[in-house]
């Protein structure tokens, strides 16, 4: 592919991905997954009901816009890492085909696309 149709390519695949990024809720965009590790920080008590964290958490991953050549240099906006409570995280998207069976034929097509965001500590990567 031309290095112009990458490019273009590459903001159509990223704009699906702000958009799902955007509203995490939405399952025609996509599904969350919070690994194990994740979870393990999430605190359930009185003072931080688990929902408390679990909304920190994503609105981090939501509100995210500190990409770079570094840590997109496909531009595609598939990664993140932040800190939360002083531990190194990281968000990844990957594309899989709707049937969540292998790999999307077309990660730029929604119809064929399911995206997945995974949030992870970095120990977890």
């Amino acid at each position: 592919m031309p290095p112009e149709q990458r490019a273009e390519y590459a903001e159509r695949v990223a704009v699906l991905n702000d958009a799902l990024r955007a509203d995490l809720s939405n399952p025609q965009r996509g599904r969350v997954v919070l690994t194990d590790g994740i979870r393990a920080m999430i605190e359930d008590t009185d003072l931080s009901p688990f929902w408390f964290d679990t909304a920190n958490v994503l609105r981090i991953v939501t509100d995210f816009a500190d990409f770079t050549e570094d840590n997109n240099p496909h531009g595609e906006r598939d990664f993140g890492a932040f800190e939360w409570k002083e531990t190194r995280c990281f968000w990844k998207i990957d594309y899989y085909d709707n049937a969540l069976e292998g790999g999307s034929p077309d990660p730029a097509d929604n119809d064929v696309t399911m995206r997945i965001i995974t949030i992870l500590r970095a120990d977890e990567y």
